[in-house]
């Protein structure tokens, strides 16, 4: 599947009723929400000695991918598009690989 298959077949199960500015809003807090449900996965394993259960934070970062997937068709974007974008980035920042110089360094 490629990661534009994943956000049509995702968006199948997008709520009908919500319009253009709410699928917005309940996609970035949808991000935050399950983002924050993965933090706490592991600041349980971190900081409270909870075996680390990675089938459940695998879960949630499928859900993290389906509010991503929403939130990008809000904005009128495509996944492939989106992560596209995030590579250029990451190249331009750091165009041999990662360096802290280069991290301490920029301006973004």
């Amino acid at each position: 599947m490629t990661i534009n298959e994943y956000q049509r077949l995702a968006l199948t199960t997008l709520n009908p009723a919500l319009n253009e500015k709410d699928v917005l809003i309940n996609g970035v807090m949808g991000l935050c929400g399950e983002s924050g449900e993965a933090i706490d996965l592991v600041k349980k394993h971190l900081a409270q000695g909870h075996a680390l259960d990675k089938e459940k934070l695998a879960r949630e970062l499928g859900d993290v991918a389906w509010y991503l997937a929403e939130t990008a068709h809000a904005i009128g974007y495509d996944l492939e598009t989106i992560l596209q974008m995030n590579i250029d980035k990451l190249k331009a920042r750091y165009p041999e690989g990662f360096s802290s110089e280069r991290s301490l360094k920029r301006e973004e």
